[in-house]
This record gives structure tokens, C-alpha cells and sequence, in this order.
């Protein structure tokens, strides 16, 4: 079964070693959710609160991530949430341990947990959570404010990749600029949901062709 699958290889990244990503952190964060989703949600990586309990998305921007989520009547346990990397990159700055985006080697020997768990799941779509994982994901330009909520062709799921705003960058925004933000999550969320239903349908059109890859030693895959 693909629970047992899944569960199984969590067990094998708890324990591992491919970078130096695993002599800093306080667990792997695998990933979570319901194993046999058609929607996949991939963000970049863990910070300080999902190092420290083994969960994605958790803390203030899991639980707007999660408030979305609701408003399209989408539980967590409906999708399933993982990342890029599974382990907090982090470096030290005036004495304190402070989030880092991870390096090209820290993703590419991390990236082999990742198609496993995308061909484990087998998902119809897949969102990413922010820009660093759709500019891996998707292609290199990637630009947010103009390509969020659009679906690009991908060889991973049937129903093309999309992205949408990372919740941590909505709440450094107040008043309106919050409110707008946070309303497009909400709508590039029901987006896929919407793709995820024209598909069961047989009615979903081919999303367009992603750019092209950049150089392969940048690449996630």
C-alpha cells in the first residue's frame, strides 16, 4: 500500500546523512498527509518550529496556510504538505541560528526523496509554496506576482504544477496589502482545487508548456 510505502521511506530519510544539513538539525521533516491526494503541496524547506517538531508547515504561516485551505473546504489531512529539502538550512549570525536558503547540493542530495514521494503519491496536481520551490520546480524566472495561480505543464502529475504566495511572506503585510495576499492564496488555492475536479471530469484543458530548464547542475531534477 502506499501508506506503508510512505511510511517506510520517512523512516529511511530519519536517518539521512547525504549532506551536512543532518549534523545541525533536530529532525527530518518528511512530509505529511493523506498518501493518496490529488493534490500535492511542496514548499522549500523546514524553519525553526518545523525543525523542532518534524512537521511542515506549522507555526503562524501553517496555520494561515491552513485557514486557506479551510476556505476552499480542504482539511490537511486532505492534502498531502512536504519540501524541497528536509532539513532547516541555517547559518549563525551575531550569535543566533538564523533560516537560510538551502545550496545547490544541499537540493540535489535531497531531491531523490522527493521523486520518490511524487511517485509514490501520484498526484493529479501540484502546488508549490512560494518562489524558491517554483523556480526549482517550475522554471528558473519563475515571477511570482505575475505567474502565480497558473498551471504549467510538468512530466510529474497529469494536471500541470502551479504556485502560490508563501503564507510567511502574506503575514509581513498589514492592512490591505495583507487582505489582497492573502486573498489571492485563497483563490490560486481553489484554482487547483477546481483542476483537481475538471480532471476526475475529463474536461481540464493542457496547461502550457513550462520555459525551458536551467543548466542541469542547477536543476532539482
Amino acid at each position: 500500500m502506499t501508506q506503508v510505502s510512505l511510511e517506510e521511506l520517512a523512516k529511511s530519510a530519519a536517518n539521512c546523512d547525504r549532506c551536512e544539513l543532518c549534523r545541525s538539525r533536530a529532525n527530518v521533516v518528511f512530509g505529511e498527509g493523506d498518501p493518496e491526494t490529488p493534490m500535492l503541496l511542496i514548499g522549500e524547506g523546514p524553519g525553526e518550529t518545523e525543525d523542532a517538531t518534524g512537521r511542515p508547515f506549522v507555526g503562524r504561516a501553517g496555520a494561515l496556510l491552513d485557514k486557506a485551505l479551510l476556505e476552499n473546504k480542504i482539511q490537511r489531512k486532505h492534502v498531502y504538505i512536504t519540501n524541497i529539502i528536509k532539513c532547516r538550512a541555517t547559518l549563525v549570525e551575531n550569535g543566533r541560528v538564523q533560516n537560510r536558503p538551502p545550496r545547490v547540493d544541499e537540493i540535489n542530495a535531497c531531491r531523490d526523496w522527493l521523486l520518490q514521494q511524487i511517485g509514490l503519491i501520484k498526484p493529479l496536481v501540484i502546488v508549490c509554496i512560494g518562489g524558491p520551490s517554483a523556480k526549482l520546480l517550475i522554471h528558473p524566472t519563475f515571477a511570482m506576482t505575475r505567474e502565480h495561480g497558473v498551471f504549467f505543464d510538468t512530466p510529474y502529475c497529469p494536471g500541470g504544477i502551479t504556485a502560490v504566495l508563501h503564507p510567511a511572506y502574506i503575514l509581513r503585510m498589514q492592512g490591505n496589502a495583507f487582505e489582497q495576499n492573502y486573498r489571492y492564496l485563497v483563490d490560486d488555492i481553489a484554482k487547483a482545487r477546481r483542476r483537481v475536479i475538471d480532471i476526475r471530469k475529463g474536461t481540464v484543458q493542457p496547461p502550457p508548456a513550462a520555459k525551458p530548464e536551467p543548466p542541469e547542475e542547477l536543476t532539482l531534477f
